[in-house]
């Protein structure tokens, strides 16, 4: 609107400046020569009006050009006192000085606010310009860190820390990386992350030194007790069962001992020593393997008989069941399906998915669990253990394969993480099917 009323004053001196000469146009083609006297005067004064009107605009924009360059946003133009085509300008000036002042104090506040957060994290921060390397910002963190307290420059840094300048200048932007430095005679760990940024035409570079020590530590803590716990809960998962095959074979004993022992039993108890003695050393080979998962490259690959897995698992498993009363149902149609897997390893997926699938099934009124082998897609065998369990609802079936996940109090959720790392290993895979209140089954493809 201001500058609206301003274009019209502009427009009618101009217009007025048209008509005059118009005028002195019409007198000289009438040839009207008296008149010329009144008609020259009035052009050269509506032209003098019109030179001053936008020479003292002019100065007034240059004075408010001026205070912008030199951001003295404090300055009032009166508008009191100023003539009348130039109030609508002032005014003008006048708003967006202050439009400008309450920027500048913005981002002076924001400027103050993110020194002070800065100076309160942990994590110590250098800016520094890219082409000069000069410090534009070094925190308080950095220096309590470093034990630095002043930075002109960031190649002043390799003359106090040679090994972390090095690291700094080899790091490219976006990238992070862990060191180790030497500080009071203690080593510890700093996450050092680069970015960079512009500003004004300048490059700058942003380093960020993160003590990570005491995290680290914590971290390592809990790891070994998760590991503690996982591998107390895969041994009990094997020993459980031998405990219980072993308690069978000593009642076996005592009846043998008083002479009302048949054949039958002494076979019985043949079978079970030795089941007790593959299955141990089973459990030994188990424990050194998952120790040395990761390191894992080549796996004892053996032709194994699924019939004879699977008589194997029953004869370890069936006191467990008969004691807790569930059926165990065993379906394989071609007695001559053979896999090609390492023994130890696959069997004690089979035994944690049996573990599994008796706590799913004790609660019910006729536990029952199936265990079968069919040929899957392409021909390969297909391993199956389903149950007629609580099952599980959608939400959980997409966790349960999560290391350290687990829906029960007692679990270390390792299990399934396990089966599903060793399945991999045999370039094979775990897929589960579950229906809440019906029961679910794991289906291992090799």
């Amino acid at each position: 609107m201001i500058f609206k009323r301003y274009e019209l004053r502009i427009l009618l001196r101009v217009a007025l400046l048209f008509l005059t000469l118009l005028g002195l146009s019409l007198i000289i083609v009438s040839h009207w020569y008296m008149y010329l006297l009144i008609a020259v005067p009035l052009v050269i004064l509506v032209l003098a009006d019109l030179l001053s009107f936008q020479k003292k605009a002019q100065h007034e924009v240059e004075q408010f050009a001026e205070s912008v360059h030199y951001r003295d946003f404090s300055r009032h133009f009166d508008v009191g006192r100023a003539p009348t085509e130039l109030k609508p300008l002032r005014k003008g000036f006048n708003e967006i000085n202050t439009t400008f002042k309450a920027i500048s104090r913005e981002r002076e506040t924001q400027y103050h606010y993110l020194q002070k957060i800065l100076e309160l994290v942990d994590t110590g921060i250098i800016s520094y310009e890219q082409e000069t390397g000069e410090i534009g910002w070094l925190n308080e963190s950095f220096k309590k860190i470093f034990g630095i307290p002043y930075l002109k420059t960031i190649y002043s840094l390799q003359k106090r820390d040679e090994a972390l300048y090095i690291e700094a200048m080899k790091l490219k932007p976006g990238d992070s990386k862990v060191i180790s430095i030497l500080r009071n005679k203690q080593m510890i760990k700093i996450l050092l992350t680069v970015s960079v940024m512009r500003s004004d035409d300048k490059i700058y570079r942003l380093l960020a030194f993160q003590n990570i020590s005491e995290a680290l530590d914590e971290t390592e803590s809990k790891a070994w007790q998760k590991l503690l716990n996982v591998m107390t809960h895969e041994i009990m998962n094997s020993v459980a069962p031998i405990s219980s095959l072993a308690d069978t074979l000593k009642n076996r004993l005592q009846h043998y001992s008083i002479g009302t022992s048949t054949n039958a039993d002494l076979d019985d108890l043949e079978l079970g020593i030795d089941t007790i003695k593959r299955r141990s050393e089973g459990l030994l080979k188990f424990t050194e393997s998952y120790r040395n998962l990761n390191k894992i490259t080549k796996l004892d690959l053996k032709r194994v008989l699924v019939r004879d897995l699977f008589e194997n698992l029953n004869s370890l498993m069936q006191p467990t069941l008969a004691q807790k009363n569930i059926e165990l149902n065993i379906v394989l149609r071609d007695t001559q399906m053979a896999i090609e897997i390492d023994l130890n390893l696959v069997e004690q997926v089979l035994i944690n998915l049996l573990v599994n699938a008796i706590e799913a099934v004790k609660d019910r009124s006729e536990p029952s669990i199936t265990l079968s082998a069919e040929p899957g897609n392409n021909n390969k065998p297909c391993l199956k253990i389903a149950d007629n369990g609580s099952g599980m609802p959608p939400e959980l079936i997409d966790k349960i394969f999560i290391p350290f996940f687990s829906t029960r109090k007692s679990g270390s959720g390792i299990g399934l993480s396990l089966c599903k790392q060793i399945m991999m290993l045999h370039k094979g895979n775990i897929q589960v099917q579950s229906v809440e209140g019906e029961g679910s089954a794991f289906i291992l493809l090799f």
